[in-house]
């Protein structure tokens, strides 16, 4: 498509500032907390991902689309953006994996999309003045109109969003890591005759968790984010994992709640971005608002001397000065010194606030997951732990 034959389209931002550009995905009006990811690939496990549901996407790199979309690189069964903004947008991609463009895929699901602005200056507004919720619109082009329907949606603080992209009903998960992208050097060696049970509590998981699971030799049980604690004591399991997710954690009062009840238990937990939060939270800590998130392939992520380059996507964080004294930091964010991993002192429950299976982004932190397992196997006195 060329741009004399593309349909404006409109951008305004809740402080009243104005972007004019091109549409692409669906036509329509969407609203939500415009936020930015600086990576410069996996825009299609992004726009999947269910932890930007509420968000319209600024993707900094500035060219979008050219690989197309596949089935293979779904983090979810659909798009969970509001809404997509990109400098340009590619509608022939190139790749031999590629089954559809992006625009048609977002218009297929019914996701705006904005091109032809300029994200730079976008992204430096936002970090200067923060995340902020915005529209893109296609039928509404008159500033003061969309501005309006801006300023009547929710804050992302006290927003409760698990509800929209948690599972309705029980399944199990089986399938690893796809051999021709199997990346962990400890996975050949794990013991496939003896697989351990894990609950997954899901917040908005995304597929790759799973699959990497999985191929630590894991039986996945993936449960509704309200599931009473009682009902996943059923399930025998051998450990609990807690998933990423979307909005505010602090007033997702249920899995709060279930994840108090199963540290009683103190068997192995181990959770991912909104399930370190709600761990954070169950344990007696508070979290706090993220001026503009971390969201990106590159972020470092540390302590005493060890780095790993990590995938993160988040924009809340837990507040250091409330964790108790029975739980201690292990990762700090390295840009800007947040709490990125936890773990009790003398029980097995440990976090962390990025995303070790990497889709997309770098490997450095998958031996999260064996660390998880051999908990796990410790703590059912397993020999080959």
């Amino acid at each position: 498509m060329t741009i004399s034959t593309a349909h404006p389209a409109l951008l305004v931002l809740a402080d009243g500032t104005t972007y004019q550009g091109w549409s692409f995905g669906a036509t329509g009006t969407t609203i939500g907390e415009v936020v930015f990811n600086t990576a410069m690939t996996g825009y299609q496990e992004v726009v999947t991902d269910p932890s930007y549901c509420g968000q319209i996407v600024t993707f900094t790199y500035p060219e979008l689309g050219n690989t197309g979309v596949n089935p293979s690189d779904q983090e979810s069964a659909h798009p969970q953006i509001r809404g997509a903004i990109a400098r340009n947008i590619c509608y022939r991609p190139s790749n031999w994996r590629s089954t559809q463009s992006l625009p048609d895929y977002l218009a297929e699901h019914n996701i705006p999309g904005i091109y032809g602005i300029d994200t730079r200056a976008l992204t430096r507004k936002i970090r200067s003045i923060g995340a902020i919720n915005g529209a893109i619109s296609t039928e509404i082009l008159d500033s003061a109109e969309l501005l309006s329907e801006v300023q009547g949606a929710p804050s992302m603080a006290g927003l409760n969003l698990v509800k929209e992209v948690s599972t309705h009903k029980v399944y199990q998960w089986s399938d690893p890591t796809e051999a021709n992208w199997e990346f962990g050097p400890g996975v050949d060696g794990v013991e496939k005759d003896k697989p351990l049970t894990v609950v997954a509590i899901d917040f908005g998981i995304k597929r790759n968790i799973l699959k990497r699971l999985a191929s630590y030799n894991c039986r996945v049980i993936v449960v509704p984010a309200n599931t009473p604690p009682e009902e996943i004591a059923k399930y025998n399991p051998d450990g609990i994992f807690l998933s990423n997710g979307p909005g505010d954690p602090a007033v997702v009062l249920e899995g709060i709640s279930t994840t108090k009840a199963l540290l009683e238990r103190q068997q192995p937990i181990f959770g991912i971005c909104m399930g370190h939060q709600i761990l954070g939270l169950a344990l007696g800590a508070q979290t706090f608002k993220l001026k503009f998130g971390h969201r990106g392939l590159n972020h470092p992520a540390g302590l005493q001397q060890m780095v790993e380059i990590t995938s993160q996507n988040h924009g809340f964080a837990i507040d250091p000065d409330t964790l108790g004294t029975e739980v201690e930091v292990t990762h700090l964010n390295l840009n800007d010194r947040t709490v990125a991993g936890l773990r009790h002192k003398s029980l097995p429950f440990f976090s962390v606030q990025y995303h070790p299976e990497a889709s997309p982004g770098p490997h450095d932190a998958d031996y999260l997951f064996q660390q998880f397992v051999e908990l796990m196997r410790s703590r059912s006195g397993d020999p080959g732990a």
